[in-house]
């Protein structure tokens, strides 16, 4: 196992309570001789989301988490943005059927999702990846990693792995949709993986 990139990261909250990012998140830094503890286990609730950018929310994740436990934190904001839909669901993916009166789930926005795009020919989207990291609540110099991943919706699902819109998020370089993808596979190409490396970069450049 790799050490510890950088001291005193032994330990990091994710500030997530979502079980598929952390099963995603915990095979990625596992290597790295990281351990990700989910904030729940440490009596963290969730924060708040008010913003209306990618990068300000996994922020105010990450600080509230490590404001509360004292250890450095790991958040990231990530969601589905949609050509046709001017970038939505965005931000708001992953409450995106909720918001308009409906249940939280996965199932009930990916049906929102296809109700929206009906009759659209312009199927293009990315799923967008920020990862914010602090070492403490009040870090000056948050590390930052984006990614995106380009694909395209199809109404029909398919595949049983992954979360969220993964069914529907269809990769035609690949012919498959994200969900029909092994996990170690998208773990090697997901907006998320992407993210990672350009955090992992900016970490390897801090510890020297």
């Amino acid at each position: 196992m790799r050490p510890d990139p950088v001291p005193g990261l032994a330990r990091v909250v994710l500030a997530s309570g979502n079980a598929g990012k952390l099963r995603e998140f915990s095979a990625l830094f596992a290597p790295l001789g990281i351990e990700l503890i989910p904030q729940g286990q440490l009596g963290v609730p969730e924060a708040d989301e008010p913003h209306c950018t990618f990068i300000e929310n996994a922020l105010e994740k990450a600080r509230h988490a490590s404001r509360l436990t004292g250890l450095p934190a790991l958040a990231d904001d990530s969601g589905l943005c949609v050509d046709a839909l001017g970038g939505a669901p965005g931000v708001y993916s992953a409450r995106y059927a909720s918001l308009k009166g409906g249940e939280k789930s996965d199932a009930a926005n990916n049906a929102m999702l296809v109700r929206e795009l009906a009759g659209q020919p312009d199927r293009r989207a990315c799923y967008v990846a920020v990862l914010a990291l602090v070492r403490a609540a009040d870090d000056p110099r948050p590390l930052v990693g984006e990614g995106a991943w380009y694909g395209e919706i199809v109404d029909i699902p398919r595949g049983d792995h992954g979360f969220g819109y993964d069914p529907h998020f269809h990769l035609p370089a690949l012919g498959k949709t994200a969900a029909e993808l092994a996990p170690a596979d998208k773990n090697a190409v997901s907006h998320r993986a992407q993210a990672l490396r350009e955090l992992l970069a900016k970490l390897d450049r801090a510890a020297r």
